[in-house]
């Protein structure tokens, strides 16, 4: 049987899922070993030093800057809040003196005697990384963070926006085919991972950000609706550090496209379960998808669905999405590979496969237009 590999999209009930958690600078791992922590748990700090802000004490004071150190009152190190006395001038007999008194809170850092300026260090900035997924920690990374292990229904996505969330599943369509708009919103989603059917509309995205919603899920959505939304053209560069109050997992692509059954159905059977989402996606070099992970604590009955092993290679049974038109968005399974080149309308020569809808109908289409959906 004729083989060739094609990256896919993960879609698994069961799977074993490790998260490197790691601080962008040295700090404090809050974890051990063996631990168990939740999705919100902090696992490592560090503190970032705070901003500097620069107080021209030559010209406040109109002397030169080799003799603004002996006017200021505060020690380099020594703290300082707003309003406090920062310098005084010694003015004649005492009397007249100019005072500097501070804007900003901070600890005074260093006195230039070439510049005249005194720095404020502002308070230190804390740094917080945290699970992102309710499991267990299974190695440690001194000064650095740690790695969480679960086991975890999986599923991949097209596409996203947002960053990381977590919340419960809560199913707001009853169909993947259903649209997702505004009238699936009710204020009792705050903080949930809402999950759609086919096309999210603009509407339910501004009525979940107002809601509170966590985040979306759901097959497609229309690029204009997305444009408007963001306020901008996305262009390929990679997404997930948009602070816009929700995160968006788009399953499918672009478009009014239905959720594919096998993903919808696997959210229900896990609804009302905490949900970790990461909208960030990346479509050039060093490709990223945007993912959404159900621990699973405790006992699971499984849907009787065999998995599918894609690591090796497209072959006949296996489940596929076309991303191509004129099937773009449609899902099969591989039911012939042919061996030879086949001509195509366009008059190249490409290798093809067959793949067989849910409907009966089949068609003939490059290899190249199709990804497994891996199991």
């Amino acid at each position: 049987m004729a083989h060739s590999y094609t990256p896919g999209l993960k879609v698994t009930e069961y799977t074993t899922m490790r998260y490197r958690r790691i601080l962008p600078i040295k700090g404090k791992v809050l974890v051990k070993e063996g631990d168990t922590v939740k999705a919100d748990q902090v696992v490592a700090e560090a503190m970032l030093p705070g901003d500097i802000e620069p107080v021209n004490l030559a010209n406040l004071l109109s002397m030169p800057p080799a003799d603004v150190a002996e006017c200021v009152v505060k020690k380099e190190g020594e703290r300082i809040e707003v309003g406090e006395l920062l310098a005084r001038t010694k003015g004649i007999f005492g009397f007249f003196g100019t005072e500097v008194k501070a804007k900003v809170a901070g600890t005074v850092e260093t006195v230039s005697h070439i510049t005249g300026q005194l720095m404020i260090r502002g308070a230190a900035l804390p740094v917080q990384v945290k699970a992102y997924v309710s499991g267990q920690v299974i190695e440690i990374i001194a000064d650095e963070g740690c790695i969480v292990e679960a086991q975890a229904s999986f599923i991949q996505g097209i596409f996203g926006i947002g960053g990381e969330t977590v919340g419960p599943i809560r199913m707001a369509c009853s169909r993947p085919d259903e649209p997702l708009d505004e009238e699936h919103i009710s204020d009792d989603l705050s903080g949930a991972v809402v999950v759609g059917g086919g096309r999210v509309t603009a509407g339910a995205i501004a009525k979940a950000v107002k809601a509170g919603v966590a985040a979306l899920v759901s097959g497609g959505i229309d690029d204009q609706d997305l444009r408007d939304f963001l306020g901008y053209d996305l262009g390929v560069a990679i997404t997930g550090s948009e602070q816009l109050g929700i995160t968006l997992v788009m399953t499918e692509g672009f478009g009014d496209i239905a959720m594919a059954g096998r993903t919808f159905e696997l959210l229900k059977r896990r609804e009302g379960c905490e949900a970790s989402v990461n909208g960030a996606t990346q479509i050039r070099a060093g490709v990223m998808r945007p993912e959404v992970t159900i621990p699973i604590t405790g006992k699971l009955e499984r849907s009787g669905e065999a998995a599918v092993d894609a690591t090796t290679g497209l072959g006949v049974g296996l489940p596929v999405r076309l991303i191509r038109h004129p099937y773009f968005g449609k899902l099969g399974t591989v039911s012939g590979m042919p061996s030879e080149p086949h001509v195509l309308d366009s008059g190249s020569k490409a290798r093809v496969l067959e793949v067989e809808f849910k409907d009966g109908t089949k068609a003939i289409v490059p290899r190249a237009n199709v990804e497994i959906i891996e199991g």
